[in-house]
């Protein structure tokens, strides 16, 4: 674990940074994720027209938007209008839009659901649930390699993480950051031992974690995969509180570690019960929404299940996760010599759970390749791995780990250092509208992002404090 110092340390340099979240909507999945916390709050139900015309009106008012959203024609089979976004980031931002409705209340800004105050509440609450992801990371990494805060604050600043807790956080992808380090923390608590209350809490999390962005849901394909060896008496748990244990198979005569048959059953059955319990609001929500106990038909028939897409998602020069996000490929390499008993020897169920991370990040490539959009095209990034976030952390870290030598420190920080500042520069870069935000050419923004940045990042970053709206909604610059 993290020590109070370090906790401290980083609680202070993140209040430091709040001024340069950015406390506004623009686009349209940002909508539909307040859309859901206003409806809910003000008017009870989950009907979402007069919050989208509002929104059309004030925010988004582009006619592809009241096409989606408003048209007669796009009813769901309640006759609402459709949502893409699930429930669960609004329910984390629950706590923060009632602070929002207070500070509204008090100041004489409209207590309306919609003014400013709750922007800025939902736009801070998100950035929070930011930290707290890289927090819980570094706090993951610690354990599995015994190192985490530099890999932490690495993949802070050098993935898209950082875009979306402070341009965009009303987006889910910093709550799915969270959700997912979270999971992945009471997953590593879970397994020592597999009691009946961990795995409670790890399916709570579970439920959590699918509601807040539905793909995450393949993330616990890797904690399931680790319970069944358990369950099955193919790998021992590590001991509750002490070092981890050996990864190999239970002997036979070793059969008092492994569980009765019927301990493994409650327990799959507790954890299963706990992910359906965290789950059933938004199930009750697709039935007030669809009229159905799933997402809406528009969702579905945007995915393809053999995952045509799989290699483009992860290395298309345009559009691709390693190409936006070159850190990534760092993470995966440290993964790949920690699941080789590579990196961290001495910690022998380090192998075991950097194989699993690599499974699990395996299982996002998977279920982003099978999505008719896979290129989130005038996104930032590869958005739809941010929640990958603590299997980077762990990548990372055992990469800094292998680096023993004086001469693999440097060259590992000389590539880590270019990782962070292309995710840097392309924050500017799109900021500006500088780049073609519907895909990326890494010639033409190669030479803006080490040749042109470097020179103008002052001015920028002082533009960007002061004069942020000087951002918003201007022409390409090129």
């Amino acid at each position: 674990m993290l020590t109070r110092r370090e906790i401290l340390v980083l609680a202070l340099a993140f209040l430091v940074t709040l001024p340069a979240v950015t406390k506004r909507l623009y686009a349209s999945d940002e909508v539909q994720y307040f859309s859901w916390l206003r409806s809910l709050a003000f008017d009870h139900d989950a009907d979402f027209e007069n919050e989208f015309r509002h929104f059309h009106d004030t925010v988004v008012p582009d006619p592809g938007f009241a096409e989606t959203f408003l048209a007669p024609d796009r009813r769901t089979a309640t006759g609402r209008p459709v949502t893409f976004a699930p429930l669960g980031s609004a329910l984390l931002w629950a706590p923060f839009y009632a602070v929002g409705h207070l500070v509204a209340l008090t100041t004489g800004a409209p207590a309306d659901g919609y003014s400013q105050p709750y922007v800025s509440a939902v736009a801070i609450g998100s950035a929070c649930y930011g930290f707290l992801a890289v927090l819980l990371s570094a706090a993951i990494a610690r354990q599995v390699v015994g190192r985490g805060l530099s890999a932490s604050l690495l993949v802070a600043a050098g993935t898209p993480l950082l875009f979306y807790v402070y341009v965009a956080p009303p987006f889910s992808h910093a709550a799915s950051a969270f959700a997912v380090s979270l999971f992945v923390w009471l997953w590593l608590r879970a397994r020592r031992r597999w009691a009946l209350r961990d795995v409670v809490w790890l399916g709570l999390s579970a439920g959590l974690m699918a509601m807040v962005r539905e793909q995450d849901v393949f993330f616990a394909a890797g904690p399931a995969l680790d319970f069944a060896l358990w369950a099955t008496g193919l790998r021992r748990a590590a001991a509750a509180g002490g070092p981890p244990v050996s990864a190999r198979p239970v002997p036979a005569s070793a059969a008092s570690a492994a569980p009765s048959p019927a301990a493994a059953l409650t327990a799959a059955l507790a954890g299963t019960v706990a992910t359906l319990v965290a789950f059933a609001p938004q199930l009750a929500g697709y039935w007030a929404v669809n009229g159905r106990l799933g997402p809406a038909t528009y969702v579905a028939r945007k995915m393809t299940w053999t995952s045509p897409h799989a290699g483009g998602v992860l290395v298309d020069p345009h559009f691709g996760f390693l190409a936006w996000t070159p850190l990534g490929l760092v993470a995966l390499a440290g993964l790949a010599g920690l699941a080789a008993r590579r990196i961290a020897r001495d910690r022998p169920e380090a192998a075991w759970i950097g194989a699993v991370a690599l499974f699990m990040f395996a299982c996002q490539v998977y279920v982003s390749g099978s999505v008719e959009s896979w290129t989130v095209a005038g996104a930032f990034g590869q958005r739809r791995f941010v929640g990958t976030t603590p299997l980077l952390v762990i990548g990372v870290a055992a990469a800094l780990e292998a680096a023993r030598t004086r001469r693999a420190r440097v060259a590992l920080g000389v590539v880590l250092g270019i990782c962070v500042w292309w995710n840097l520069g392309l924050m500017a870069l799109f900021g500006l509208n500088r780049m073609d935000r519907q895909r990326l050419s890494i010639p033409d923004q190669a030479r803006d992002v080490f040749l042109e940045l470097p020179v103008e990042a002052p001015g920028i970053a002082w533009r960007y404090l002061a004069h942020r709206s000087s951002f918003f909604r201007q022409p390409p610059q090129r």
